[in-house]
């Protein structure tokens, strides 16, 4: 791993950020990272191009469509990124022989059980984004099964600015707490793992340091809560006064419908020794990390 030579697709996200700050910590000095604008993950000549040019030995892929409501409006968009994107580059990793990672998310559960959701769960998408993130998981792992790695994750925040597309639940909380409103509603039926994307590079790293099993995985920080709690906890931490108050929306916004329990269970990497920090342990590193790069 010391010498490997890394590409990192989509470097201006959260999660891209903190894979480049974890690689650096881990004295991994070979890495190439673009961001859209250099390598759009739709456009297969210049892919091949990259990679045939660079020879990298892993290839990580964090672009995505993702935010909901222009997935359920564009369908075609959110399966070209998520999908038909995500199948290319397994490809063009297979014929290269570089690793893989590819990225999904909890949206691929309906989230009816009411309890941790491991790997082995079936996934029963809601909405466009869902369906579109789990055939990108198929894609990989068919194409790719010998090289691939595909991660799970749920609730992702990180970052001074956090993703360009939405930004992130944690800023925009904050920033919502600060525009003088006299009460808040967030969500109290929606049940996930905040995760902090520092905490996931890490755990992506030691994927790699063990050469874990090739295949699917989930990776959130430990535990679960709902938006609400999670928002109580932001709130607690920052000293915010706001009047916040819990809302049931049966798991529907933004035109779309959400799994209400989409929390993950790292059953494959606990079973490898990689546990990640608690939901709370996470928020409290993030907000630190905020206040001290103000």
């Amino acid at each position: 791993m010391k010498n490997s030579k890394i590409l990192i697709i989509g470097k201006n996200g959260q999660l891209a950020q903190a894979l480049l700050a974890e690689a650096k910590l881990l004295n991994l000095t070979n890495i190439f990272a673009f961001d859209r604008t250099e390598l759009n993950v739709l456009d297969l000549a210049k892919l091949d191009q990259v990679i045939t040019n660079l020879k990298p030995d892993l290839v990580i892929n964090t672009s995505a469509a993702l935010v909901m409501a222009e997935c359920e409006s564009n369908p075609y968009q959110a399966f070209d990124v998520n999908f038909l994107a995500v199948r290319n580059l397994a490809r063009l990793c297979r014929n290269r022989q570089a690793l893989f990672i590819s990225f999904s998310s909890d949206y691929v559960f309906a989230g009816r059980n009411n309890c941790l959701n491991s790997e082995a769960d079936r996934p029963q998408p809601l909405q466009i984004y869902g369906l579109s993130k789990l055939a990108g998981e198929d894609a990989a792992l068919a194409v790719y099964p010998e090289g691939a790695y595909v991660i799970r994750t749920c609730g992702l925040y990180g970052g001074l600015t956090g993703s360009p597309a939405k930004g992130n639940f944690v800023l925009n909380i904050l920033k919502e707490s600060r525009e003088n409103k006299a009460f808040m509603e967030v969500s109290s039926e929606q049940i996930v793992s905040p995760t902090y994307a520092p905490d996931l590079a890490r755990a992506v790293f030691a994927l790699l340091q063990l050469d874990a099993p090739k295949g699917l995985y989930h990776l959130v920080n430990e535990g679960s809560c709902s938006w609400y709690e999670f928002t109580r906890e932001i709130f607690n931490l920052t000293n915010t006064k706001t009047d916040l108050r819990p809302i049931d929306r049966a798991g529907y916004s933004s035109n779309s419908n959400r799994p209400q329990f989409s929390a993950l269970s790292n059953t494959k990497a606990k079973a490898l020794g990689i546990i990640l920090p608690t939901w709370q342990e996470g928020l409290k590193s993030y907000l630190e990390f905020l206040r001290t790069n103000k």
